[in-house]
């Protein structure tokens, strides 16, 4: 596995990002890894070498580069609920982040970035979100529809909002890209109602698309470091993942 530490320009600043593509067997197609709420760590790095080690370049950008670079940060999800000082420390960069559209235009960066490696193949790109970023990838599908051809959004939180840049605004721009959305059965930060209006977005796109919640789960069961780690469940997510990829993105070589 080869990996670097590279930098992405943005319209705001430099964008420190975890990249890592098989040594062999290349160009590959890419896919973008958009983190959850704390962040970029060694936990999501391992995640990312897992989808790389099926033949994929993968991405994944530190999105509070704003606020610090991701070596600087450290947050942990397993604290929030017992210390009300890192909950609030984590919603502070939360809060810093949560706009759609400040995300759609971090991303015009990190398309230029891999447009111009020469170990990536498209676009067409693919990408993943979890929890926060969940609705990051449902908005960056809609900006960049010839971009994006496969998008995969696991227990994501704002999918469906009464925002100016709520996500599902922009899904009509969705024309060719094959979606997949995954929701624990027990998550208090995704509404029923969202998961049961979905469809009603998705059917008129007549783009391919599935829904699916995971019996007995909870929010964060892909994550292998979580208090809710579910392994059975976080293998299947990587099966869905790979098979997404392999049929709406091209193959290696």
């Amino acid at each position: 596995m080869l990996e670097s530490h590279v930098e992405i320009a943005t319209r705001e600043g430099r964008m420190d990002a975890f990249f890592c593509r098989p040594e062999e067997g290349g160009p590959f197609p890419a896919i973008i890894f958009y983190m959850d709420a704390p962040g970029v760590r060694e936990e999501l790095r391992d995640m990312a070498r897992r989808l790389a080690s099926v033949g994929q370049a993968v991405l994944l950008p530190n999105l509070y580069y704003r606020r610090a670079p991701a070596a600087a940060i450290r947050l942990d999800a397993n604290r929030i609920d017992q210390d009300p000082a890192a909950k609030a420390e984590m919603w502070s960069f939360i809060e810093s982040i949560n706009d759609n559209w400040l995300i759609v235009s971090d991303t015009a960066g990190i398309l230029d970035f891999l447009k111009r490696q020469p170990e990536v193949k498209g676009p067409p790109f693919g990408c993943v979100g979890y929890c926060m970023s969940g609705q990051y990838v449902f908005a960056v599908a809609g900006a960049y529809p010839k971009e994006i051809t496969a998008m995969a959004s696991f227990y994501g939180a704002g999918l469906i909002t009464r925002r100016d840049d709520s996500p599902h605004l922009s899904a009509k721009n969705i024309t060719s890209a094959e979606l997949y959305f995954a929701f624990a059965e027990i998550d208090h930060y995704v509404k029923d109602s969202t998961i049961k209006r979905l469809p009603e977005i998705l059917d008129p796109l007549g783009t391919p698309y599935r829904i699916e919640v995971y019996p007995g789960t909870q929010h964060g069961f892909a994550f292998p470091l979580r208090h809710c780690y579910d392994k059975a469940a976080a293998e299947r997510h990587y099966e869905r993942l790979f098979a997404l990829y392999r049929r709406a993105l091209p193959p290696p070589g």
